[in-house]
Parts: structure tokens; sequence; C-alpha cells
């Protein structure tokens, strides 16, 4: 599938609309009862205006004035109804009047010759019904002629391909059960078989339907590479399809979903099974190589995996500008299908120090700026900036030494060059980004420091007016407030160091590593802590004042005070575990462990 079927159901379906949508009228006057009136007398030189009248009786609706009009004209049955050849049974089913459709199918004796009728577009009324979708009119069509199944529109698609093309997952279903295997065999000697069973696979892959889709192709392996009309295949329609593999994250614990992946990689195995047997020739006309780049763009890396067993030289196909696999991993910034890399041997080295055809080595690619796709998915630019050079310094890793200086033809550029220049607006957002957060937060910070301090001189019940002691100084409770106001006011002074460190950095490339990442969480980690001790310091403070007498008002003060702190952790906390995880346990890429021995 090329870019321009971005959404290939509707793109297909748009076509067939275009023939469907032509509905005009045979009818030269427009005295439509009294032709009614002439025909029943048998004078039919107005018939066209009369079918008319049935016309709208059908398409509104009307069960009885369209039965009183098929009881007076049974021939009608067969007559055209609109200059595009449509017969009354056409009209009912683009109505979607099941009980008219029912009572029009009742009426006819002979349906291999009125139900196989075709309109000027080369439809029969069950092709409109499988435009349609509704399984019930489908159905009664196939029971009253099940040969229908079989007949070709004007573009050679049997019905259950064009319910496939408009998504009509049941009425795909209905009709599986009741089409022919060999109207879909692409070994037959009719070559439109093959580009059905072709069609109906891409679309089942497109739309979900993987239990057919995996059917077809055990009981026809060639469908896995078999062009449909649209000229995809198979392996081209699956590599397009991130959401029928778990690798993808949206998608995880659902018994359904879980169902359909385990299908889709029986599909991917039926496929893989083919591709040994390839030639040069084949794997580039079958969509193969295509399929393989669109896969890696997707991040669907059970897909490269599993071509990869099957055909391990694999790995050396290049595209048009001479980029491998893992060097378009390493510009789409799929991490998963670049950690392959690791597990390749001395197969890797060579892979890792290859150039593209303006001499991009793999470095020059991790110096692009990812594509937005990738980074959205990161929050911050901060975090971005950070997770770009992880990808920098993992890939300049690879690399031979003497490729970290190496030029390339468009820029003229070393990666370290390449890299600065594509990131200078990033860098410019991420300093935006912690400078905003920081500046709030010392705000935050400030104000706990300043209210820390003074409640240290204002203790609560006051002083004794003998020593200057305070009153409650020999309890407990008092020993609790004592520790908790230092806690918070030590705890937001450090957080207020830090995001001053924030503010007053020089947001150089590197400090977004490490440097700016460990100063965002000790500030937050601080500010959290302090917060949480200073209302710790109120509700000690209303415990000493209120003691005993009114314990029910102490608990909701308690209750109310675990509020903000709630808040703090569900809107902060998602954010200060991504930094920490992405700062100290940075699972970007997932390298064998080596054992002891080759340490």
């Amino acid at each position: 599938m090329d870019t321009e079927k971005g959404y290939p159901r509707g793109f297909r379906a748009d076509s067939i609309r275009q023939e469907t949508g032509r509905i005009s009228f045979r009818s030269d006057s427009m005295q439509t009862d009294e032709a009614a009136a002439e025909l029943s007398q048998g004078q039919v030189g107005q018939e066209n205006s009369t079918y008319l009248v049935l016309f709208k009786n059908i398409d509104s609706g009307n069960l009885e004035a369209t039965k009183e009009f098929l009881d007076r004209n049974p021939g009608v049955l067969t007559a055209s109804l609109t200059s595009n050849g449509d017969t009354p049974i056409h009209k009912a089913v683009l109505s979607g009047h099941i009980n008219i459709v029912e009572e029009i199918v009742r009426r006819i004796h002979d349906p291999e010759q009125v139900l196989k009728i075709k309109n000027d577009n080369g439809y029969t009324a069950l092709t409109y019904a499988a435009t349609g979708g509704t399984v019930r009119i489908a159905e009664c069509l196939v029971n009253k002629c099940p040969g229908l199944v079989s007949v070709r529109n004007s573009k050679e698609h049997i019905p259950i391909v064009v319910a496939s093309l408009y998504g009509h997952k049941h009425l795909v279903r209905y009709l599986y059960n009741h089409t022919p295997l060999s109207d879909l065999d692409p070994d037959g000697s009719d070559d439109h078989k093959g580009k059905n069973g072709a069609m109906l696979v891409t679309n089942c892959i497109v739309d979900g339907l993987y239990g057919i889709a995996l059917d077809l192709i055990q009981r026809y392996p060639k469908l896995a590479y078999t062009r449909d009309s649209d000229n995809d295949t198979a392996i081209i329609a699956l590599a397009q399809t991130p959401c029928a593999f778990p690798s993808v994250p949206r998608i995880r614990r659902v018994y359904k979903l879980k169902l359909g992946h385990a299908r889709a990689k029986k599909i991917l195995d039926c496929i893989c099974g083919e591709i040994p047997n390839f030639d040069a020739a084949q794997q580039k006309n079958t969509g193969l190589h295509q399929a393989l780049f669109k896969a890696v763009e997707n991040g669907i890396v059970e897909y490269i995996d599993e071509v990869m067993r099957h055909y391990p030289d694999i790995v050396w196909l290049k595209d048009n500008y001479g980029l491998n696999l893992f060097f378009y991993a390493v510009s789409q910034r799929q991490e998963k299908i670049f950690s392959l890399i690791y597990n390749m041997g001395a197969k890797k080295n060579i892979l890792a120090t290859a150039w593209d055809k303006l001499h991009n080595n793999m470095l020059h690619h991790a110096a692009y700026r990812a594509p937005a796709s990738r980074l959205n998915l990161i929050p911050g630019a901060a975090l971005q900036m950070q997770r770009e050079l992880q990808w920098f310094k993992e890939v300049e890793s690879l690399v031979q030494p003497k490729h970290r200086k190496m030029v390339n033809l468009k820029q003229k550029k070393t990666p370290k060059a390449l890299f600065t220049d594509q990131h200078k607006e990033l860098v410019e957002q991420g300093e935006k980004w912690m400078k905003d957060t920081a500046a709030s937060c010392t705000v935050v910070a400030a104000l706990i420091t300043t209210m820390m301090f003074s409640s240290a001189f204002t203790v609560p019940g006051g002083y004794r007016s003998d020593n200057g002691l305070p009153l409650y100084m020999h309890q407990n409770i008092f020993k609790i407030f004592i520790i908790s106001d230092a806690i918070s006011l030590f705890t937001s002074c450090m957080s207020l160091l830090m995001f001053l460190g924030i503010l007053k950095s020089r947001y150089r490339e590197e400090d977004f590593l490490r440097s700016l990442p460990t100063k965002l969480i000790v500030g937050l980690l601080s500010l959290f802590l302090s917060m949480a001790t200073m209302m710790v310091t109120f509700v000690v403070t209303l415990m000493t004042l209120v003691g005993d007498k009114i314990s029910w008002v102490l608990a909701q003060f308690m209750l109310l005070a675990v509020i903000p702190l709630g808040m703090f952790v569900v809107l902060q906390f998602p954010v200060l575990l991504e930094i920490f995880c992405s700062t100290y346990f940075p699972k970007v890429f997932e390298k064998p462990r080596q054992s002891s021995a080759n340490v």
C-alpha cells in the first residue's frame, strides 16, 4: 500500500460509490397518477413514469403500497426503474427496508433469472447488499439464490470482496461461510479468482479479520504474495498494521486483541514460510522489500524478527537510498527493532559501519532529529532532548571511531556538528520547559520556606511566662511538630536551591543527559517532602490546640490535609517517575546480557 492509500478501505469504497451514486429516472412525462391508472388498464405508454411510483413506495418503506402495486403488475419485477438499469430488488436493497426486500424476494419464482440481473454498472442485488452491510438482507438473497455469492461486478469483485472493501465485518463473516473457496483460489485458470482471494486477504488484515485471512492463507499459501486489484499483497498489508502485534503500547491485556495477535502471528508464519523459496526478482515483485521497511517504520519488531528467522540474509537488504533495515530503524527511532542488531555477532559491526548514497553513516542518521510522531511520545522537550542524546551516544558506541568524524555529502558536516545543527530548536524548547517548571516550583518552595521558618518561632500554645520555654515542650506531640517543621524547612530550602540551579544552568546539550534531569528529580522530591511535612506540622498544631475534646473535627482536618498531597502525586509523580527511569534506568535498547566469562 502506498501513501496515497493511507486509509485503503475508504479509498477503495469511494470508487465504488461513484458508480452506485448515479441514480436518475427514465421519465419523459411526470404525470404519475394518470400513468398508474393507464398501466392498470393495459396501456403501457407511460411505463417509466409509472415505475417512479413504485420506486417512491420502495424508497419510503411503504410496504402496503408496494404490495398493491406488485399485485397489479407482477411483470415489473424484471423491469428497469432507473437510467442505470436498477430493478425493484436493486432499489429495495439500496433503500435498506428489510420487509420490502423479503416481500419482493418472496414473489420471485425464478431466482436464477431475476436475482442475477445486473444493472448497467454490473451490480446485482447482493452486490448492493454488500455495500450496505445489512446481514439480514444478504441472508434473504443468498437463501433464495445461493449462486449470487459468485457473481462478479464490473470490476470483477464478488460480493464478499465488496463487503470487505466497505469494512462490514459481520457480513464478511457470513458471506465467507457461503462463498465457494474455489472463487478465491489463486491457482485456478481464472486470474480474477486469485485477485479476489488476494483482495479479501489484504482487506481482512487491514480491518482486523485475521481469522479469515489466516484460513485463506493456510489453504492457499500463494495468497500471501499474490497482488490484489490495488497492487497490494498480504505481506505489505501486515507490515502496515501495527495494531496486529503486541509491541504496540496502546493495546494490551485484552482477550479479543490477544486473539487477534495470535492469528496475525500465524498469518506471518505462513507468509514467512514462503519467503525462502523466492528469488531476488520475486522478493521485489511480491512487495517484501517494501513491507519490511514499512514494518520498521511502524515499529513491528515481531514482523522483522520472524522474517529474519526464516531468511537471515534479509538484513543486507537496502532501499533506493542505500539504507539497510537498521539504518532505517535509527532514522525512525524504533529502538526495539534496532536492538535486534545486538544479537547478530560479527554482522553487527558490518551493518553499523556502512553508509548510504549521500555518505550518511549510521551516526549521521542518529544526528538527524527524530520524527515528530516518535518525539511526541515523550513528555516535555527536555526529556525529548535527553532521548535524542541517548540515541546518539548508543549509536556512537557501535560505529567505527573513524566514522565519528566522517563528513556527509549534503550538509558537509560530521555527525556531532549535524546533531547540534538539527537540535538547536529542541534545546531551546527544552531550556524553556525546564525554566518554566523550575520557576513555578521555586515560588512554591520559597513560600513553604517562609511559612516553616516563621512557624518555628510561633509554636502552638505559646511560651511560659517564667522561663520563656514552649508551653507543650515536654509532650510527644510537640516533638513531632518540631521535627516535621524542621524537615519541611530544610527540604524546601534544598528544593529552592535545586530549582535555582536549573534556572542558572548553561544548558549545554550534554546537560540534558544527566545533570538537568537530576536537579529536577531532587527538586521535585524535596518539594513533595516539604509539602508533606508541612501538612503534618499543620495537623499537629491543630491537635495541640484542640486536644481530644472535638476529635471528629481533627479527623476531618487530617483527611483534608491528605488531598493536596494526593493531587501532587497524581499530577507530578508520573512525570517524576518518567524522568527518573529515563535518567537512571534507560531501558531504551534491549541489549543481551553478557556472561561473566565474556566481560
